[in-house]
């Protein structure tokens, strides 16, 4: 592929990202997870939401290398998701799938609209091109979101797939019925 970019229009911005980057080098300093491959060793991927108040590996008891993270605004079931867990599964190890949005999330406390008008209103940037995947029942969109998933037609039939929401005030998943 050509570099489209010339080279003043190439640069890393280090003043923007110097704490990014010395925490890296007292990180790699210690660095010994160089023996892990890129499967799952656990057989686990969890899809779940972006928030930050969210450690995937801790909340489930997981390390490096035991589990693939799918993370996205709301831990909804898109067809990228789908893309990630088929290559997941047939490349990486997975067998089992878990979906896992949580409480307080942003996502399931406005609407497309309302996140749309916010954006506008605040920033002035017009963000209708976006399906930013809100929902009004968290729980129904949970549910769905499994059914994608158990339904996927490049996925195997017998994948394991459940559905827990984590509740960011306790630090507990709570599984659900789906």
């Amino acid at each position: 592929m050509a570099n489209v970019f010339s080279d003043s229009e190439k640069h890393f911005p280090q003043s923007e990202f110097a704490d990014v980057l010395e925490a890296n080098s007292v990180y790699a300093e210690s660095f010994q997870d160089q023996h892990l491959t890129g499967s799952a060793a656990k057989g686990l991927a969890v899809v779940t939401c972006m928030d930050s108040r969210i450690d995937p590996l801790g909340v489930l008891g997981m390390r490096a290398g035991d589990v693939k993270i799918v993370r996205n605004a709301g831990a909804r079931v898109t067809s990228d998701v789908l893309r990630t867990l088929t290559l997941a599964h047939y490349l990486l190890n997975v067998s089992r799938i878990l979906v896992m949005p949580h409480t307080s999330c942003k996502m399931a406390s406005a609407t497309d609209e309302q996140i749309w008008d916010l954006i506008y209103e605040d920033f002035g940037v017009d963000t209708r091109s976006l399906n930013f995947h809100t929902v009004q029942d968290q729980m129904g969109a949970l549910a769905l979101d499994v059914q994608k998933i158990r339904s996927a037609p490049l996925l195997p039939k017998d994948i394991t797939v459940g559905g827990a929401l984590y509740d960011v005030a306790t630090g507990r998943i709570n599984p659900v019925e789906v």
